[in-house]
């Protein structure tokens, strides 16, 4: 104890630095047993644990990688589910080599698997308005190989992080987009959109350059590459692309000319800096 460490440094001064060293010792020994009880407790979690659904790094990896290279991504909401295998298929046309379908397109997990089975390897099929653990199961399920939230859902968000699997939840401030980077998610998507513009995402990036930012409203045909040199990770094109009316009157020469003019914004600005 440290009153008998006082008394025989008081009555034998000579043991100062004995006592001392043994000190040392003896917490440097304490130390050790606990960095080992540690790593044989993560050792022991991570051989026992074995979760559904789980991913790969590489896959993971393969997914930021494909976000950071193409930077745009098809999102597409028809209301009807014949429309919708069209007018993603002009968006492909038209360049775009990442494509979200949502979940409010009827029949929406069903072009999410048949897109997945067409364009493997090619172009990165995605599942949106995910709002629940059970939606991001069936989303995985049916081939989707990253997760859109519309909101910040901390539980979906670390489900998909426990899987390798890249979440992009929807912030709407600063806040919401440091908390969902802390619960997991890789990119973090404005949205609905700001005042501002690329503007906001220049100087909300420049105060949090952890971030990665992928606004999807306020983004146009036009503006799309000014986003990204003012920091954004990636954009969401979503009405701009998919014009309701072009679609209405089955207009799908309309969005791959769309989809073209974007990319072409797009491309020139080159690849995200993954951080």
């Amino acid at each position: 104890s440290s009153s008998l460490v006082h008394s025989l440094t008081y009555h034998y001064p000579h043991t100062s630095t004995l006592i001392t060293s043994i000190s040392i010792m003896a917490l440097r020994i304490a130390a050790t047993k606990s960095f080992r009880t540690v790593g044989a407790s993560r050792a022991a979690f991570s051989t026992a644990s074995t979760l559904d659904r789980m991913h790969t790094q590489e896959s993971y990896d393969a997914v930021l990688k494909k976000f950071a290279e193409i930077r745009a991504c098809a999102v597409l909401r028809t209301a009807t589910s014949e429309a919708c295998p069209k007018a993603m298929q002009a968006a492909i046309d038209g360049g775009f080599k990442i494509c979200e379908f949502t979940l409010t397109t009827p029949n929406c997990l069903d072009h999410v698997a048949d897109f997945r089975k067409r364009y493997d390897g090619d172009v990165m099929i995605g599942c949106g308005t995910i709002l629940t653990i059970e939606d991001a199961e069936k989303a995985i399920d049916a081939g989707s190989e990253f997760i859109i939230t519309p909101v910040m859902l901390p539980d979906v968000i670390e489900w998909c992080a426990a899987r390798n699997i890249v979440s992009v939840p929807g912030c709407q401030t600063p806040t919401e987009l440091v908390n969902a980077y802390r619960h997991g998610a890789p990119l973090q998507k404005l949205f609905p959109g700001v005042a501002g513009g690329p503007m906001w995402i220049k100087a909300v990036s420049s105060a949090l350059p952890f971030l990665s930012i992928n606004p999807t409203s306020g983004v146009d045909l036009d503006n799309a590459g000014e986003f990204l040199l003012h920091g954004a990770a990636s954009v969401g094109l979503v009405a701009p692309l998919f014009d309701p009316v072009a679609i209405a009157n089955g207009d799908f020469e309309q969005i791959a000319k769309n989809a073209e003019k974007c990319m072409g914004n797009v491309r020139p600005v080159g690849p995200y800096v993954r951080k």
